[in-house]
């Protein structure tokens, strides 16, 4: 009844809404819940375009694949930035980055983004490859035979220390890990409360978050930040731009180094725990990627080992199939990011096959790549973990079909287009990295057999977390 009623004031060419019947909150219960089953059932009933409401906003979502080139090469239109910005700017508590206040801030920012590829990339790469390997030999030292720990707590530390070093340098104190692990432990009760910040509850709502985000923050600082040793050239850069702000403050800078480290470890982390969880419960998976792996070091003539160093170059990490498509596998399946675009004005979008969209000036475009994920048409059996789908005759696969038709988008857990995730490949590296060091100095295996599941409570976000964390045990290899 309701999409009856709503019907009647949709303009020509607007696709059909799905309104809920409690007012300003639509639909936004119901898709919290599950935002996947929601949107299948109303591609079921409404076909591949549809609106919904959801709390006060109008989401038009384009659930057909081949589509999906048509919203992103209208970056002109439909606009991503603005709603980040505003999005970021309240979650991390910094001004937003207006133009009047700060112009070209958001494009000087932007710049930096080239620190995250090419021959900076390599350099940032091999300072993070040495600090993970000092991490995991700090951790052998203590290994001496099998060491029993929580999986998502060990991908944690490991990965929280090792990129906040390689990102902001190390702290000189004597006790370095723990002052780290500090920062690392109030970080994940920010992180519990990201999902509602990002939902727009005001902060007062959840309890001790401000307080410990303002901590957080406050470790930014720029007396803080100058006695780390060894900071990466991107958080310099970054540093050097905000110096030319007069109008933003200490806190302002901090908050904004406080938000970078949260996009280099908000998602790093579940990823990665994902990828060592899939490999763990799939021994034939794991034997292959340490294969692989073992094949590599003696291949170049290294010897595995906590005490010796592992240098890898990009094209080595590259060539690395087996650990590459059971890291994109996880990814697949872990992975649940709302593509998020906002019309810049009235606006007709056409489609392919002549279809045509009818948007007004504010309205929100999405695509929801986990449906593509899922999809059986383009990937066989989508709910089992397979490690070599991305592999065919010993090679990188990248064709994938739907309906007899080459997909030109198959896998997105980095966004799309100019939404794309800028660090995307510096993640696939270190995420990498993890898993190499981690199979050649150890034997690793499963220390309870209990079934863990995707917490859909950040669906659209990003990366899933686990529902429950498991034990496993690790020692040396010998």
């Amino acid at each position: 009844v309701c999409f009856f009623f709503s019907a009647f004031n949709r303009k020509t060419g607007e696709p059909p809404l799905i309104n809920g019947w409690i007012p300003y909150l639509g639909k936004a219960l119901i898709f919290r819940k599950d935002a996947y089953k929601f949107l299948l059932d109303q591609q079921k009933k409404f076909g591949d375009i549809f609106t919904v409401h959801i709390a006060g906003r109008y989401i038009t979502f384009i659930m057909d694949p081949f589509q999906y080139v048509y919203v992103i090469r209208n970056s002109k239109q439909l606009e991503f930035h603005e709603f980040a910005n505003k999005m970021a700017s309240k979650t991390f508590d910094y001004p937003a980055l207006s133009k009047g206040k700060f112009p070209e801030l958001k494009e000087n920012l932007h710049r930096i983004y080239q620190y995250l590829q090419g021959k900076p990339l390599d350099i940032i790469s091999d300072h993070m490859m040495k600090n993970l390997q000092d991490i995991f030999e700090w951790k052998c030292s203590q290994a001496t035979d099998w060491e029993t720990e929580k999986m998502y707590k060990f991908c944690c530390s490991v990965m929280f220390e090792a990129s906040f070093v390689t990102l902001y340098g190390r702290v000189p104190a004597a006790d370095g890990h723990k002052v780290i692990s500090e920062i690392r432990d109030k970080f994940i009760k920010f992180d519990a409360s990201f999902p509602y910040l990002a939902a727009n509850i005001p902060i007062e709502l959840l309890g001790a978050t401000k307080k410990v985000r303002k901590e957080l923050i406050h470790h930014f600082l720029l007396q803080n930040m100058t006695k780390w040793l060894g900071g990466s050239k991107v958080v310099q850069a970054r540093q050097d731009i905000f110096e030319k702000y007069e109008l933003l403050g200490d806190y302002d800078k901090a908050a904004h180094h406080f938000a970078f480290l949260w996009a280099s470890v908000g998602n790093t982390i579940p990823a990665t725990f994902w990828a060592m969880y899939y490999l763990l419960r799939h021994p034939e998976a794991l034997a292959a990627v340490r294969d692989e792996i073992d094949h590599l070091l003696q291949s170049t003539g290294q010897k595995r080992g906590p005490t010796y160093n592992i240098h890898l170059t990009r094209e080595q990490l590259d060539n690395l199939v087996y650990l590459e498509s059971a890291l994109n596998e996880s990814l697949r399946m872990c992975s649940s990011s709302m593509n998020i675009r906002i019309s810049q004005e009235d606006f007709v979008l056409k489609l392919e096959g002549n279809q045509e969209v009818v948007l007004r000036k504010g309205d929100w475009i999405a695509l929801y790549p986990q449906i593509l994920h899922m999809d059986p048409e383009v990937y066989e059996d989508p709910k089992e973990y397979k490690f070599d789908r991305y592999i065919e005759n010993g090679k990188k696969k990248t064709t994938f079909y739907k309906a007899g038709r080459k997909l030109k988008y198959f896998l997105m857990p980095f966004g799309s287009g100019i939404s794309m995730c800028p660090g995307r490949f510096l993640a696939m590296n270190e995420m990498k990295m993890f898993l190499f060091i981690l199979l050649s100095h150890f034997d690793v295996e499963l220390a309870e057999n209990k079934a863990v599941r995707l917490d859909n409570s950040r669906m659209g976000l990003g990366i899933l977390l686990p529902d429950v964390d498991i034990a496993f045990r690790y020692k040396l290899r010998s």
